[in-house]
């Protein structure tokens, strides 16, 4: 169903010649010189940066953790809403003719490598484990912490912040701008979505401030993203090398080491990114699949696949089953006991964190979803961007994270898993599962694998945020703007884990979360008045 609609087609203003050529000058260069400041003031003045980075980061999650609890699942219950209708799951991307530009399993590929591949490397041991020490359940005095008993509970809740909803929030982002730029003919950028509501002041400085905010939460979502991976990436490289230097006295990874990954990845992924969707990217995103489909094959194989499967089975079930209580539910701040811990675990530790970080990344993975998914069904998009994805990060949770919970629970491990840092709980696990020779050849693998998901996210990033500036226009405006974004985006990750670490780049994040939430509240809003509006009118028509 292609139509034109009764809103105006946008038309965004772009530079017709110069440097800036093809380019919205206000939304680029206002993105650049509040990315060049936040880099600026973090390098001159790191402790005050950091100091003030956290103020931001705590007051947000005092005052607005209800808004994110309640709006993630809001975004999770339109996309299912959508999808089940059958006047709307039917309704295909691009109009009726319209043919999906790749294939299954490299849209597939890409959507995934996009949206949490490397977060599946350091989060699929650390997420369980910590669950397994302590979770609600355990705080409310339901099961007991390091408990066989709690492995369960350790599941439901990362499957909680990995599985359904946070790929609610991508495909809600990526199904809006792909609805209104194939089936309503406006330009593939966040403005676009919000036409129903604001009509053609769009084009003008709200527009603008709308895409501004696109770009700032894309630049530092993905910075948070890339910060985990890079300090995970050179916790690889000591592994398989040996180099002192690579990490501190306590074994975590080293600023020098840091920055050395930092640089590998983002020159490949600037390299990538010139390369474009079809040619870069879309192979590096299989290289990914076809790399994780061998490691998880080895923890299936060699790990605790028993408990594994039990993970997929029972608890995929456990997780489904309690995902209405767990979506809906919100601990206010208190002072009695458990609501004080339960605020603290909800708010400042873990789900509402998550769903910030979601959402700082949902402009980012949205576009490229969107870019990649013309000529799929409402239904097939909603479906290929939550439910499968979702399910392969069950797997890797149940299997790698499994593995690692078996070692300790056994007393194979003896604590060695949950006393390492977060950057090596992964190589901690295939340490004690193989031999030294066979240890260095999984280490490489990961390390290798590592990097694939680091340059796909990062040369993704890059070309979204081009298309974002260039007032939705996908072609690329040559090799100059996208190496300053690559260098931009290296800076803010630099700068700010030199300032405070990684919990300074998290902090930052929260400048451009909060904001970037109220437009996405309000594009569900408008994608629902669009399709609404277009099929009243295809019954009169």
């Amino acid at each position: 169903m292609t139509s034109t609609t009764d809103k105006a087609i946008l038309k965004i203003r772009t530079a017709k010649e110069g440097f800036y050529k093809g380019f919205n000058k206000k939304v680029t260069v206002s993105s650049k010189l509040i990315i060049a400041g936040l880099v600026i003031w973090a390098s001159v003045f790191p402790d005050h940066a950091e100091i003030v980075l956290n103020h931001i980061k705590t007051w947000s999650f005092s005052y607005f953790g209800a808004w994110y609890i309640y709006a993630m699942a809001f975004f999770l219950l339109v996309c299912l809403f959508l999808s089940l209708v059958p006047a709307t799951g039917s309704i295909k991307l691009g109009g009726k003719d319209a043919i999906p530009e790749f294939s299954t399993f490299s849209w597939i590929s890409m959507m995934f490598g996009a949206g949490v591949g490397i977060g599946m490397l350091t989060f699929s041991t650390v997420e369980p484990l910590s669950h397994f020490v302590s979770n609600p359940d355990t705080i409310k005095g339901l099961s007991q912490g390091s408990s066989v008993n709690n492995i369960l509970n350790s599941y439901k809740w990362s499957y909680f912040h990995w599985g359904l909803s946070a790929w609610g929030c991508y495909s809600l982002v990526g199904l809006s701008l792909a609805y209104f730029n194939y089936n309503r003919g406006q330009p593939l950028t966040i403005r676009s979505a919000l036409t129903p509501l604001f009509g053609n002041r769009l084009r003008g400085n709200l527009g603008h401030l709308i895409d501004i905010s696109a770009v700032i939460a894309t630049i530092l979502g993905a910075a948070v993203t890339i910060g985990f991976g890079v300090s995970q990436f050179s916790q690889g490289l000591y592994e398989v090398t040996g180099l002192d230097w690579l990490i501190n006295v306590n074994q975590s990874p080293s600023n020098q080491g840091i920055m050395l990954a930092l640089f590998l990845v983002m020159l490949a992924s600037t390299v990538s990114a010139i390369s474009g969707v079809g040619k870069g990217i879309k192979w590096l995103s299989n290289i990914n699949m076809g790399l994780s489909f061998a490691l998880i094959l080895f923890f299936i194989l060699v790990g605790a696949s028993v408990l594994g499967f039990k993970m997929i089975t029972v608890g995929v079930w456990e997780y489904l089953k309690d995902l209405p209580s767990m979506m809906l539910t919100y601990w206010s701040p208190t002072t009695d006991e458990p609501g004080a811990t339960l605020y603290k675990w909800q708010s400042l530790w873990w789900t509402v964190f998550y769903w910030a970080w979601w959402v700082a990344f949902a402009p980012f993975v949205g576009l490229f979803l969107a870019r990649i998914s013309r000529g799929r069904t409402i239904r097939q998009f909603v479906f290929g961007t939550i439910v499968v994805p979702s399910f392969i990060c069950f797997v890797w949770f149940a299997f790698v994270g499994g593995t690692a919970i078996d070692l300790e629970v056994n007393g194979v491990a003896n604590h060695a898993i949950l006393g390492a840092s977060s950057e090596s709980q992964l190589y901690q696990t295939i340490k004690l599962m193989v031999s030294d020779s066979v240890y260095i050849l999984i280490s490489s693998l990961v390390v290798v694998l590592l990097l694939t998901f680091l340059v796909t996210s990062a040369d993704s990033a890059i070309l979204v945020v081009n298309t974002i500036n260039s007032g939705g226009d996908e072609s690329q405006k040559g090799k100059t703007h996208i190496g300053i974004w690559g260098l931009a985006l290296s800076l803010v990750i630099a700068v700010l884990i030199l300032a405070g670490g990684l919990e300074a780049l998290k902090a930052s994040m929260f400048v451009g979360a909060l904001p970037f939430s109220l437009i996405m509240v309000l594009m569900a809003i408008s994608l629902l008045i669009a399709i609404y509006q277009d099929l009243k009118r295809s019954k009169l028509e």
